[in-house]
């Protein structure tokens, strides 16, 4: 018995330690973008060179839940303390992973218009340690990189805001029905209805079953715990949400964003929505004005720091 209780108050300082080293940056090493992808990616990313030419890249290693995970760091080059912005990123496992283009097309980007941007690789990938749960305990990857941006000399960690897209809008969802420290979210093409994606997408089921605990066993709890129009009541009210999305998507359908629309009105949601026509899941045909959107409303609601309009009937 005595060893027993000698066990568990063992692993029960383990467990603190861990907690304690939560979003710890163990490494931060300076990520050099190479000459040919800058040229291979001329045409398909505008403002390339800008970008190359104002922004700091790093590769990082962080602790979440006591795991070793990867991620990257995009920082204006210019003197200055900045609004942050965490990225989260799309695909499960290798596939949709941040390699160099996505870590310049996308951090770097968000980096240019002048915000301190993190992602995560999320648990498992990119050489990380630990398993995904394509929306389970790797929801923490994301909570973990809050702390992490306390460690960055350029971070203003009082205006932090998240984009996601995809799968990364999923993990966006399930991470504000924790945090009220996000100023303002952008979801981009989101999966908000799993059940709705496997029907329309019966392969996605084959990646639910590799990744989510628990799936062979109670199947529609799995998704629906992972589906926001189930629990969008849950998601922090002082955190504004701006979604995209494109009619001809066929990765998550059209349908899934007009109905998350919906259900965020009834609970009267701080939101803002832009469909575009003929939009594919990247949303690529409407590139420049995409960016605009996303640009204007990180800069009103994140870095200006600026109020919701009322949400109640009013006016003339």
């Amino acid at each position: 018995m005595k060893n027993n209780s000698l066990l568990l108050i063992f692993f029960s300082m383990l467990s603190l330690k861990a907690i304690s080293q939560n979003g710890k940056i163990i490494d931060q090493t300076p990520y050099h973008i190479t000459d040919s992808s800058i040229k291979e990616n001329q045409q398909t990313i505008p403002g390339i060179s800008n970008i190359i030419n104002t922004v700091d890249f790093f590769s990082i290693t962080y602790l979440s839940d006591g795991l070793k995970v990867k991620g990257y760091l995009a920082i204006p080059k210019n003197r200055g303390i900045y609004p942050t912005i965490i990225y989260n990123r799309g695909g499960n496992r290798e596939f949709g992973s941040l390699n160099e283009r996505q870590v310049i097309r996308m951090l770097g980007m968000v980096a240019s218009w002048g915000y301190v941007c993190i992602a995560s690789q999320y648990r498992g990938n990119g050489g990380g340690e630990g398993k995904e749960e394509f929306g389970g305990k790797d929801v923490n990857d994301i909570l973990n990189l809050i702390p992490c941006l306390n460690q960055i000399s350029k971070a203003d960690t009082s205006r932090i805001g998240m984009f996601g897209w995809s799968r990364g809008g999923m993990m966006t969802y399930l991470a504000l029905t924790k945090t009220c420290q996000i100023k303002a979210a952008v979801i981009g093409s989101g999966l908000t209805n799993a059940l709705t994606n496997t029907s329309k997408r019966p392969e996605m089921d084959s990646v639910f079953s590799q990744l989510v605990p628990g799936y062979f066993t109670n199947r529609d709890s799995a998704l629906k715990s992972r589906s926001a129009v189930y629990w969008a009541d849950k998601i922090c009210k002082t955190t504004p949400l701006f979604l995209l999305a494109g009619s001809a998507d066929w990765r998550v359908s059209p349908d899934e964003a007009l109905e998350m629309v919906n259900v965020l009105y009834k609970t009267k949601h701080p939101l803002r929505f832009e469909f575009f026509e003929g939009g594919q899941h990247s949303l690529i045909e409407h590139f420049d004005e995409v960016n605009h959107s996303i640009k204007l409303f990180l800069d009103t609601y994140v870095r200006d720091r600026k109020s919701w309009p009322s949400l109640d009937p009013h006016g003339n």
